[in-house]
């Protein structure tokens, strides 16, 4: 049917629009290092002077993506991947933490995702949800590989994936992107700019996304109680950017996110709730400096039910009511940056950040005669305060250097577990946790180099941290007959980082090569304790030490404006070195981190103005658990898409994801069940603007 559709879209842009009605893909590869990095020093800095690896991608190539979402586009970069292998689109919202460079993948994310400089990391427990991201309403975003970026503080210790919004036009303008595909799956974005008085603008963004899902197990292993994976997300976003002063402009930021999910049987669901509003007041008095100030607040809602299916998958039953997690954030944040006058582009960034976050699980567990008899209730709340400087110079000819260094300071209170008898109401536990206080400084040394036209060198030296989150401290958590414990004594998490790279443009060539080695300590995993055939016991803890190194490598070739080829290449080696506690996983590699993953792909603008988009993405093997045990098996995944200006306001497009129908495996369980990421997907729609 999509096909048909598809035909018809054509068959109405006749074969006449003109040139001018062309809108093609951008000619340059879709992960090209920009003019201008923002990510890595909080400020604007130009390419050529960022000591680490940063991928850039432009507002063009994210919408032109023949991914479905946003997380489908960045994976178009070998070192971004989300805990496990699945898209946001089916994917549990506690396993979308995002890991860059295979640095111990986690639901918690070691990784810190930003939207105009806010975190987007839930305040409970460090996932990301990511349909509550409108691409339309992205300007660019910025992957900053390992913890080159940690200016930014707590939990940017893998890497930043900094998101930039676009700015409300005073001009007025509006795009709305619909499509229909494979599994009843519709997705429909606007965004739109309206002119309001002395000189402001007014964005609306909406979102909407209604999918059946597919079955994530296979016929083979299917039972009665398995049911598709139904997801259905909501969004609708306001900004409103209005000059104060001829060199001061403030922008009024709200949001609303809802999000409704199945996870393949009938009573295990989930769903989300947020409201968001910020307010942001940007300054230049003068070509050589300018400010920011931020201030923002979040109200989060979150349920989810677990329940134990039999080994048949004839009948489950329930396990653990997730009721309400609710959790709150709120922040602000100051940048000042100075370009001197001196020669050489001197420049100077200092700030300070405030971040706290409050959050609580409430649940109902323990079945007996059917229905819970226990109550629990699990949480705390945490502070972060920071402050930074970052500062960059020409050094010994065309030998520049930078240098960034962050203290913070954190603290967590009124941490606690209370668990309770539902029927009599008596308590049946009841800890409180002794509060904590703690520090970290994150120092930065980068060195860039010139050495022939179109070639630099670059490296690198850097520490970063993160806190764990408050899920990972208090809430335990049971899947299938894995238990795994919560532990209020984990310490945070740091990382020591060294790279050193090249970048070489000639022609229509860009190569890029870069080592890396980083040395993580106390790295927080779920370690098995006991096993049983009936039972697995597991509890977070620290590892003592923990290795990964590493090489990547890029090439971009743009031969002419209508052609353009890349591919991506990660190589890494994550390994645990130390763990006193738990000697037998000394060697052993990291859970959910493959050997290799190699992306690449090609855009071509072809005759008839029609531009064709294809990707793929190959994963190496990994392990699902941590005594590498449960193998997942190589995967590799092709998506293509081919769209065609219909007029001069209206494009139509075709998307096929997993071409070749490969059958990816997203988990392993000890009793030999395999689920999977989604099988073939296909989908069409328009793209209209006015």
């Amino acid at each position: 049917m999509g096909c048909v559709w598809f035909g018809a879209i054509w068959a109405l842009g006749g074969g006449t629009a003109s040139a001018q009605a062309q809108v093609p893909s951008p000619a340059v590869p879709p992960i090209a290092l920009a003019p201008v990095v923002v990510s890595v020093d909080r400020a604007p800095l130009a390419g050529d002077d960022v000591p680490v690896t940063v991928d850039v991608f432009s507002s063009a190539r994210l919408q032109a993506s023949p991914g479905f979402t946003l997380d489908a586009t960045l994976r178009e970069s070998a070192a971004f991947s989300l805990f496990r292998r699945g898209g946001s689109l089916t994917a549990n919202p506690t396993a979308q933490g995002v890991s860059l460079r295979g640095l111990g993948p986690s639901g918690a994310s070691r990784s810190l995702v930003l939207l105009d400089g806010v975190p987007l990391n839930d305040p409970f427990g460090g996932w990301v949800a990511w349909g509550k991201l409108s691409r339309l309403s992205l300007a660019s975003a910025e992957i900053v590989h390992g913890g080159g970026s940690g200016t930014w503080g707590n939990a940017a210790l893998g890497g930043t994936v900094a998101l930039f919004s676009q700015p409300p036009s005073d001009r007025g303008n509006a795009t709305l992107v619909a499509s229909y595909g494979s599994f009843g799956t519709f997705q429909g974005e606007l965004s739109t700019s309206i002119p309001v008085a002395r000189g402001g603008a007014l964005r609306v963004d909406a979102a909407r996304i209604e999918s059946d899902g597919y079955f994530v197990v296979s016929p083979s292993q299917r039972g009665a109680v398995d049911q598709r994976l139904d997801s259905h997300q909501r969004l609708g976003q306001i900004a409103w950017s209005q000059p104060l002063s001829a060199h001061v402009t403030a922008t009024v930021t709200a949001r609303l996110f809802a999000e409704e999910r199945g996870n393949g049987t009938p009573l295990q669901r989930n769903s989300s709730r947020e409201g968001f509003l910020s307010l942001v007041l940007d300054g230049q008095p003068d070509a050589t400096r300018r400010w920011s100030i931020t201030a923002y607040g979040q109200d989060q809602r979150f349920q989810s039910f677990f329940s134990a299916v039999d080994s048949r998958r004839t009948t489950e039953t329930p396990a653990n009511d997730q009721f309400s997690v609710p959790s709150r954030a709120a922040g602000a944040s100051v940048t000042h940056t100075w370009q001197h006058a001196a020669p050489g582009r001197h420049r100077t960034t200092l700030g300070a950040d405030l971040r706290w976050v409050e959050g609580e699980t409430r649940e109902d567990f323990l079945l007996s005669g059917g229905r819970f008899t226990r109550r629990r209730f699990a949480g705390g709340e945490q502070t972060f305060a920071g402050v930074f400087v970052s500062h960059d110079r020409a050094l010994l000819g065309a030998l520049r250097g930078s240098a960034a260094l962050r203290f913070d300071g954190w603290a967590l209170r009124d941490g606690h577990r209370r668990e309770l008898d539902i029927t009599t109401q008596l308590p049946t536990r009841n800890d409180r946790f002794a509060d904590l206080d703690g520090s970290a400084v994150s120092p930065r040394l980068g060195l860039t180099l010139p050495l022939a036209s179109g070639l630099r060198a670059r490296s690198a030296v850097y520490q970063a941290f993160r806190v764990p989150t408050l899920n990972e401290f208090h809430r335990p958590f049971r899947v299938g007959n894995v238990n795994t414990e919560a532990n209020p004594g984990l310490r945070d998490e740091t990382v020591t980082g060294l790279e050193a790279g090249f970048d070489l443009r000639r022609g229509a060539w860009h190569l890029a090569g870069t080592v890396f080695h980083h040395a993580l300590e106390d790295a927080i995993a779920n370690v098995t304790l006991s096993r049983t055939p009936t039972l697995i016991s597991r509890q977070r803890r620290n590892l003592d030490a923990v290795r990964v190194r590493g090489l990547e490598w890029s090439a971009r070739w743009a031969p002419v404006p209508a052609f353009s080829v890349f591919i991506d290449v990660l190589w890494n080696d994550a390994r645990v070195r130390e763990a006193r506690e738990q000697p037998s996983l000394t060697g052993q590699r990291l859970a959910q981190v493959p050997r290799h993953t190699v992306t690449g792909g090609f855009t071509w603008n072809a005759p008839a103005n029609v531009t064709v988009e294809v990707r793929a993405r190959h994963a190496g093997a990994q392990f699902e658990d941590d005594e590498a045990t449960l193998r997942l098996a190589p995967a590799t995944v092709a998506d293509v898409q081919v769209s065609r200006p219909l007029s001069a306001r209206l494009d139509g497009f075709f998307a096929i994801e997993n071409l070749a129908d490969a059958r990816v495996e997203t988990g392993r369980s000890a009793d030999g069940l395999v689920t999977y990421d989604a099988p073939r997907r296909v989908r069409v729609g328009v793209k209209a603007r006015w």
